[in-house]
């Protein structure tokens, strides 16, 4: 009903790919399928714009997504997510809708407070690193667990370094958000970037990255770069943790939990 209030239609891209989406810290689970190497995708997103970029308008999909090395707590190497694409729709409206959808499953806290990535340091640890690794780690152990503790927060104003596939306001910062509840990051949202050129050297430099970590590189999905040749419109995305949301309306501490069979069980 959430969807079909807002006029969202169910879109359903393949799980599998020949080509595949690169970011520096996630790693892909590999297959061959018709004797060519393949991907299982970490997200719906590519097949998604591609739709998007055909005049689709706005859709969203409820998908199995594979992240290869990821186990713990609160990680499965197999989950679900939430993806939506709504097209027109400000940054700041986009930010509001995530946190309606997720008070479908989180309840008793009012209201949501929104502060940026450096305002969330300085007000949890009291200092904003310089180096992006320190900043990474820190944001982990220290920052995240404190957010989201008495109203959902939503942490927006990233740096670019950090950009992914957000586009750069004016003051220089990313146009990307993140949702947490109790310290549990629930949602990752952009402005989604439509430029093919700095798109296409963002992934290249992804790529530098994983080999800067000892990491192979992965082959650009040229059909998402086409899709926006074609020309994607202006459009805000984000992706939702729907195992996760799970874990707060259960009251449940582990993904495991709300799973039927966690990757041990598989």
């Amino acid at each position: 009903m959430f969807f079909a209030k807002r006029g969202v239609t169910e879109v359903d891209v393949p799980l599998l790919s020949r080509s595949a989406s690169v970011d520096a810290h996630i790693d892909l689970v590999e297959a061959t399928c018709m004797g060519t190497l393949a991907f299982l995708h970490s997200s719906p997103e590519y097949g998604m714009k591609r739709l998007l970029s055909k005049a689709s308008g706005d859709i969203y999909q409820i998908s199995h997504v594979f992240r290869d090395g990821e186990r713990g707590e609160r990680h499965n190497p197999e989950f679900t997510m939430v993806e939506w694409y709504r097209v027109g729709i400000s940054f700041q409206e986009m930010i509001e809708e995530t946190v309606a959808f997720v008070r479908l499953f989180v309840k008793g806290k009012e209201g949501y407070e929104m502060m940026t990535y450096e305002e969330a340091f300085r007000k949890t640890v009291g200092e904003f690193p310089d180096s992006l690794e320190e900043r990474d780690a820190l944001f982990s152990f220290e920052v995240e667990p404190q957010l989201g503790k008495h109203q959902v927060t939503v942490i927006a104003g990233f740096p670019k370094e950090q950009a992914a596939l957000a586009q750069i306001e004016s003051g220089g910062l990313a146009e990307r958000f993140e949702v947490f509840v109790d310290g549990l990051e629930l949602a990752n949202g952009y402005h989604e970037l439509a430029d093919v050129q700095e798109q296409r050297e963002r992934l290249e430099e992804g790529n530098k990255e994983r080999e800067r970590m000892g990491k192979r590189s992965y082959p650009v999905d040229e059909g998402f770069m086409q899709a926006l040749e074609q020309g994607l419109p202006d459009c805000c995305g984000v992706a939702v943790g729907f195992d996760r949301l799970l874990m707060l309306a259960m009251g449940v501490d582990r993904i495991g939990e709300v799973l039927p069979f966690p990757w041990e069980e598989a």
